[in-house]
């Protein structure tokens, strides 16, 4: 037995140095490094003006918007505070439903305030016309419904809006009061490569 202790500690010694070497050699390895612009294949960054009009249509057989969740509160709030609604809304040329589709409007809103009409919009813009089929733009922000313009950050893109940063404009275009439907103007405004 006297002959096993010697081992036993060789062992555990080794063990610990052994560990210990490994994670001096995990720890030696950078989780990140800097890139330039170039080996993504990145040129002069572009500012690009987007003009379309938003329809979200809660009413009728085909809605696009789709309540999802709420407080026991919500429909006692002045507000709506606590409704959570999830859109599939169309991106059109013109504010007519007919209008040319440019894209739709994927994400979630929210209604974030006890004090004004304000929505929590989350959000992406995905493209399915011209040179920005398939390019997305991911929207993250406040809009206080009943000011005539808002303004939301544009927090990144994808495709043709990678690296995308910028704001939108949104200013009501028409609401009807029996339906709950609406058509917003946007105006976007993004830097992009």
């Amino acid at each position: 037995m006297a002959k096993t202790l010697p081992n036993q500690l060789t062992a555990t010694v080794f063990f610990i140095i052994s560990s210990l070497l490994c994670l001096a050699a995990v720890e030696s390895q950078p989780f990140s490094r800097m890139l330039s612009k170039k080996s993504l294949g990145l040129k002069r960054e572009k500012l690009s003006h987007l003009h379309f009009y938003f329809h979200d249509i809660v009413g009728g057989k085909n809605p696009t918007a789709i309540l999802v969740a709420q407080a026991t509160t919500t429909n006692t709030s002045a507000t709506g505070f606590g409704m959570v609604v999830m859109i599939d809304d169309p991106l059109t040329v013109g504010p007519e439903a007919s209008s040319k589709l440019i894209g739709r409007a994927q994400g979630i809103y929210a209604s974030a305030s006890q004090i004004e009409t304000g929505l929590l919009m989350v959000l992406n813009y995905v493209f399915v016309e011209g040179k920005y089929n398939g390019s997305t733009l991911s929207i993250l922000g406040r809009n206080p419904v009943f000011s005539k313009v808002r303004e939301m950050p544009i927090v990144g893109g994808s495709g043709i809006f990678r690296f995308a940063r910028g704001y939108a404009q949104a200013r009501t275009h028409s609401f009807d009061i029996k339906t709950g439907d609406a058509v917003v103007e946007y105006n976007v405004f993004v830097l992009h490569y």
